[in-house]
């Protein structure tokens, strides 16, 4: 009887839970989301993939987003609210734009881009919508280039370069030989190295160039004794946007120094080893559900579904507008130790960086004992007095 009793009470306490989130979930809208990614993306090729270099992506972006959607399910049950993702494949650039047309005239509230910086210029350009950026880390989007509507998720190269730079100054290893990659994106991140070495007061020694190449004539370009020789330093900081290079160059060095850069000591916004603040966790949910381990650019797509999480959230009913606004404003969780939120002047995510040699989490920064006038996460990236981007948010 006892037990009649009781089955008969949860019964009715599961009607009445579902009487009070039934009314809600009536009057909600429902958050359309839209990822717009790369078709058959080389990033993604199979032996690349396998290879793992730090950094790069370790597959698809939706991954991240369905991890994070489920993740706050139960909250979004309990506001009323609702978030619905799409994907949308492009071939190329006008094919990307074509999808964010589409996309917006189809009810779409919000665009994730996992796309090349012009790609995401076209597709924030085409639309009125807000436009997340999960796997492109280009500082022009964050500088010349950007937009009022456009929010970053995945750190900035800037961001990258002075967490190793702080890095590098909380060791005391000042004098850094530089070796650079030839493609034209090597060249920018050189540039955005160099800003951030004079930024923290480093000094180069010497900057020299690497290739690797199939020509015999060139094979001394890729020789790391001899590319490391001729010069006295105590790190070697290496710009290889490909990837292949750097992963060889650490122990190869004439001198026994540290390597860092795009190979050794790597600045990443977020490692599968990562063992503070619940990171485990997140990792192992991610790694169930996705049978990888989760990247930086997983991170950052696990962040964009938040973000659409918390906007739904605060703004249940809608409309468009409001969930545009409540992006800007949302204050977010990473599992990195503080909240995170986006800048003004620029977009950005502002967040800690980890620093990695691929086996485990070696540091965080900002470094300690860096300071700040109004938030220390601000002397990662571009600051508010330097003025970068030229349009008011």
């Amino acid at each position: 009887m006892r037990m009649r009793a009781t089955a008969s009470w949860l019964a009715g306490a599961w009607w009445m839970a579902v009487a009070l989130v039934a009314p809600a979930a009536a009057g909600a809208a429902v958050l359309k989301a839209t990822l717009i990614t790369p078709d058959d993306d080389p990033r993604l090729e199979r032996s690349r993939v396998e290879r793992a270099y730090l950094g790069h992506p370790g597959g698809p972006l939706s991954d991240g987003l369905e991890v994070a959607l489920e993740e706050t399910k139960f909250e979004l049950e309990a506001a009323g609210a609702e978030v619905a993702l799409a994907s949308a494949p492009a071939a190329t650039l006008e094919a990307a734009r074509a999808a964010a047309v589409a996309a917006e005239k189809s009810g779409a509230a919000v665009l994730l881009t996992d796309l090349p910086a012009e790609w995401t210029l076209a597709v924030a350009d085409a639309v009125k919508l807000p436009v997340l950026n999960l796997g492109d880390a280009s500082d022009r989007l964050r500088q010349q280039d950007c937009r009022a509507r456009v929010f970053h998720l995945i750190p900035s190269e800037r961001m990258r370069s002075d967490a190793l730079a702080q890095t590098l100054v909380s060791r005391k290893w000042s004098k850094l030989l530089l070796l650079v990659g030839g493609s034209p994106q090597d060249a920018l991140r050189a540039a955005t190295v160099q800003a951030s070495i004079k930024r923290y007061g480093l000094q180069v020694v010497a900057s020299k160039p690497f290739k690797l190449s199939a020509d015999p004539r060139e094979r001394d370009l890729a020789n790391p004794l001899l590319l490391t020789a001729g010069n006295s330093y105590d790190a070697v900081w290496v710009v290889d946007s490909d990837g292949e290079f750097a992963r060889m160059l650490p122990y190869r060095t004439v001198l026994p120094r540290p390597v860092v850069g795009d190979g050794g000591l790597v600045a990443l916004a977020w490692h599968a080893q990562f063992e503070r603040y619940g990171a485990p966790q997140v990792s192992r949910r991610f790694a169930k559900a996705a049978k990888r381990p989760m990247t930086a650019q997983d991170w950052a797509a696990w962040m964009a579904g938040k973000t659409l999480a918390a906007a739904a959230i605060a703004a249940p009913k809608g409309p468009n507008a409001a969930w545009a606004q409540a992006i800007g404003k949302s204050t977010l969780d990473g599992s990195k130790g503080t909240s995170l939120s986006f800048r003004a002047w620029d977009g950005q995510l502002r967040q800690p960086m980890l620093l990695t040699d691929g086996q485990g989490v070696i540091a965080q920064a900002p470094a300690e004992g860096v300071l700040h006038p109004r938030n220390v996460l601000d002397t990662l990236g571009a600051d508010a007095p330097e003025k970068l981007c030229p349009i008011a948010r």
